[in-house]
């Protein structure tokens, strides 16, 4: 059943100022151009300003420099986009798992389950395992031994957290997320792979949230480490022994390999590489499919991926990238004829 709430309770919960019919019900968000009179919309983008006027939505979040373009009901936030996020919170119809604990489920007798705890059909959960207070476990996931999930943590289904893996209180883990496999360690002895045992863990931090089909591997000796309110896009690779300082974002197909310190505040865009071994400081941002090798000591932009061009360009580029050996060296030797002419 759709929850609704009144303008007035909405401008309440984000905090904004509503001008307009505050007894007006609102069932959920949609955008400038496709919303109803029972819904709310917002202004974050200048590029949809053109949509605000013809917007049948029942009132629209705006900054106070838009708040006169909308003839309608209208709630006033200095950022519109993080008020957006905050109403779509309050409106969210994404379903919760139904309450209890499931006779299919299977829980050892030596694990610790919480109250309130949801735990949907086909859950494993092993012995040793902690399971905090309103924890969430949908179908077929899987909790290891001696594995601590903190209180609130929503696990979707089909999500494997692997033994002693510490989850803090708030984390949300998607779908097909492997959490605690083993790091890609291992000794080459005349050409024979000789695996390295991965004793070390993973910790994730408080409130940070981990997309779909993610890995975070365990750490070979120390553990690999997480900070809070991270937030980990879909298919992204994290190995051995990485740390990620709190309120970073890791966009989707990243990979960071072994051994990596990433600072707090960073955001690596989509389909970036790290290299291991090295350090990347606070508030750092890394564009899309740029490629980490060397530490980064200074917070700012980084970029090294090169963005589309139309074909022809770009081979004509490519062929003159390949001239660059011949073009350095007829440079060279017409610097050293120019200073023995000297």
């Amino acid at each position: 059943m759709t929850q609704a709430f009144s303008l007035g309770e909405i401008a309440q919960h984000i905090q904004g100022k509503l001008v307009g019919n505050s007894d007006l019900m609102i069932t959920k968000m949609n955008t400038l151009a496709s919303a109803t009179g029972e819904q709310l919309s917002f202004l974050s983008n200048s590029k949809y300003k053109a949509d605000l006027a013809n917007s049948k939505a029942g009132a629209v979040i705006l900054n106070q420099a838009n708040a006169s373009a909308f003839e309608g009901n209208v709630i006033i936030c200095d950022d519109p986009y993080v008020a957006f996020a905050k109403a779509s919170q309050l409106l969210d119809s994404t379903p919760s798992l139904d309450e209890g604990i499931s006779d299919a489920a299977n829980i050892h007798p030596n694990a610790t389950i919480g109250e309130c705890a949801k735990i949907a059909a086909g859950v494993v959960i092993e012995s040793g395992a902690v399971i905090g207070d309103r924890v969430s476990i949908g179908a077929n996931s899987f909790v290891g031994k001696n594995a601590v999930l903190g209180d609130d943590v929503n696990l979707r289904a089909n999500v494997s957290i692997y033994h002693s893996v510490q989850l803090a209180d708030g984390v949300s883990v998607h779908s097909g997320t492997v959490i605690g496999s083993d790091g890609f360690g291992y000794a080459n002895d005349k050409g024979q792979w000789v695996k390295i045992p991965q004793t070390g863990s993973v910790v994730v931090g408080k409130n940070t949230e981990i997309g779909a089909n993610t890995c975070i591997d365990r750490g070979a000796l120390d553990d690999t480490v997480i900070g809070a309110n991270v937030i980990i896009d879909n298919l992204v690779q994290i190995a051995h022994n990485v740390t990620i300082g709190d309120g970073s974002c890791i966009c989707g197909g990243t990979g960071i390999a072994g051994s990596t310190n990433i600072g707090k505040y960073v955001v690596l865009a989509g389909t970036v590489v790290v290299n291991g071994h090295i350090d990347i400081c606070d508030k750092v941002q890394v564009t899309g499919f740029s490629m980490v090798t060397k530490n980064i000591t200074e917070p700012g932009v980084y970029s090294s991926g090169m963005p589309a061009l139309p074909t022809r360009d770009w081979q004509r580029n490519t062929v003159r990238l390949r001239q660059i050996d011949k073009l350095y060296d007829r440079v060279k030797a017409l610097e050293a004829f120019n200073a023995n002419k000297s």
